[in-house]
């Protein structure tokens, strides 16, 4: 008797489409408002060129996860540079390699070897911060005393109650560190100040990561002793879909296609019925731009809660709409610059940097080659992706296309990362919604929010802009797993899905 909707083709949209299958359920629609499926998670082709929106590692500590993404692509085999990137791995990878990356088509996955680093004052510092010679060297004995001392300040009298972002990053850090390295990154990344963040944000994605961590983990490498990474960001090498991580979710929908599955693009929800505590139906748009009303038992939302909450507006109270629609966003602009490698001044093996040069807008930058050289057609090319912060509102996300790659351009000559006239090639994409705010008078109302929701018995948040909630790809597929699970057995716990990710302490953001 199940008849289920699933709003978005992402991750979790995609990840919960599949476990239903599994589990035996089979009358399913997917509904995806965009072109492509995969969500932020989406590769985009520029050319013979390929975009990766935010950059996405394919690495878990759940291995039902790694698993999961290994039975929709093996690991490609290595081969040369490759081979001993593998070895790194320390056999995260369970899937059976199938052929050479250079054989296979694709469907693959590739082992990379993992890189980020702080940009400042022209200088290259690794994040997380490593115990090294050459970063002393950096800092300079004065800044690594006293940067030493604010962090034992900090750890014999931490802040009592972590109210804010500040407060949590203060007392993992220090405070002179979080100033030089965390403040204004992340000051550009949310648009207000730490001080009126939630420190909710920092549990979710720095939680369990300290200097001392870092520090014992630079030591075991150094003597030989390292084992498998405890954090996210301090693992070597991850895994990587050949032609960016759009693949695994190309693969994925094709699979929940052949499966019967029903999945409709270019199409957008427009209206959720609830009545008497369920949800009985919605209608959409499609791409022909008829009006289309189906009815379910059960509906999925990957979609930002702020759209859901209006969609079904005559189903809560004033302040529940008022909340929702309070809610804040963080926006994103990547702008791709193609240049030739004569045009780079320094080597750069980079997944991401971190940029902290100040007078400048960008606030990271991928370089693609490094996440998988098929990303890019000419390997005498360098491919970058420069990443902008900002909201709907801002000046930013309405300049021209052509004044944007301009000031993209200008900005990695002033910060010395390009030195060229122009790029040979570039593209600027526009991602709205892209980072849930964990800020505002809405945000701290958000219990009761999420009370209201999860009423809704039939109802099933899911991912991170249905959660409103900053999770990994890998969180956003177990909390649809999760709820995939309760949809077919009918034992219903949303509980359960909120946990997800609350205790999982591995995260690299800043």
């Amino acid at each position: 008797m199940h008849k289920i909707i699933i709003v978005g083709a992402g991750p979790a949209g995609l990840t919960a489409a599949l476990e239903l299958q599994e589990l035996g359920v089979h009358n399913i629609t997917v509904i995806e408002a965009d072109r492509q499926v995969g969500g932020i998670s989406r590769t985009v082709q520029h050319g013979n060129n390929r975009i990766d929106i935010g950059g996405h590692r394919f690495f878990s500590k759940s291995d039902w996860v790694m698993q999961w993404w290994q039975s929709l692509m093996p690991v490609a085999h290595p081969s040369g540079e490759d081979a001993a990137r593998e070895l790194r791995y320390q056999g995260q990878a369970s899937g059976l390699p199938v052929a050479t990356a250079e054989e296979a088509d694709e469907g693959v996955l590739l082992v990379r070897s993992r890189l980020s680093r702080i940009y400042f004052n022209k200088q290259f510092f690794d994040y997380p911060l490593k115990l090294s010679p050459d970063a002393l060297l950096k800092l300079g004995p004065w800044k690594t005393f006293v940067f030493g001392l604010s962090y034992l300040v900090a750890k014999i009298r931490p802040i009592k109650d972590e109210m804010s972002l500040e407060d949590f990053l203060i007392n993992r850090f220090g405070r002179r560190l979080y100033r030089q390295f965390f403040k204004e990154y992340t000051e550009k990344v949310w648009g207000v100040p730490c001080g009126e963040i939630s420190a909710a944000w920092g549990a979710q994605r720095i939680k369990s990561l300290s200097i001392l961590k870092a520090i014992t983990h630079a030591l075991k490498k150094m003597l030989g002793m390292e084992g498998k990474a405890e954090q996210t960001s301090l693992i070597e090498s991850f895994l990587y879909p050949k032609h960016g991580p759009g693949e695994m979710w190309e693969i994925a929908a094709q699979r929940f296609v052949d499966r019967g599955g029903k999945l409709l693009m270019q199409s957008k929800v427009e209206n959720v019925f609830i009545e008497d505590g369920c949800v009985r139906g919605v209608s959409y748009t499609d791409a022909a731009g008829r009006a289309i009303e189906l009815d379910c038992t059960a509906l999925v939302s990957t979609m930002p809660i702020k759209d859901l909450v209006r969609a079904s507006a005559k189903a809560w109270p004033s302040d529940v709409g008022s909340i929702a629609a309070a809610l804040s966003y963080r926006d994103f602009i990547t702008v791709g610059l193609l240049y030739s490698r004569n045009a780079i001044p320094r080597q750069l093996d980079d997944n991401w940097i971190y940029i902290q040069e100040p007078g400048v807008n960008v606030g990271r930058v991928q370089v693609f080659n490094n996440w998988s050289p098929y990303m890019v057609a000419d390997p005498s090319t360098v491919w970058m992706g420069l990443e902008f912060f900002c909201k709907e509102d801002d000046a930013l996300w309405s300049m021209e296309d052509d004044s944007f790659k301009a000031m993209a351009h200008q900005e990695m000559v002033k910060i010395g990362l390009v030195a060229a006239d122009a790029p040979l090639d570039s593209l600027v994409l526009r991602v709205p919604k892209a980072y849930p705010g964990y800020f505002g008078e809405a945000y701290k109302q958000f219990d009761r929010l999420q009370e209201s929701l999860d009423a809704v018995r039939n109802l099933f948040l899911v991912g991170r802009n249905g959660m409103h909630r900053y999770n990994n790809q890998d969180h956003s597929m177990l909390t649809a797993r999760e709820a995939a699970r309760q949809i077919a057995s009918g034992e219903v716990d949303k509980a359960r899905i909120w946990a997800i990710n609350v205790d999982d302490e591995y995260h690299e953001e800043k």
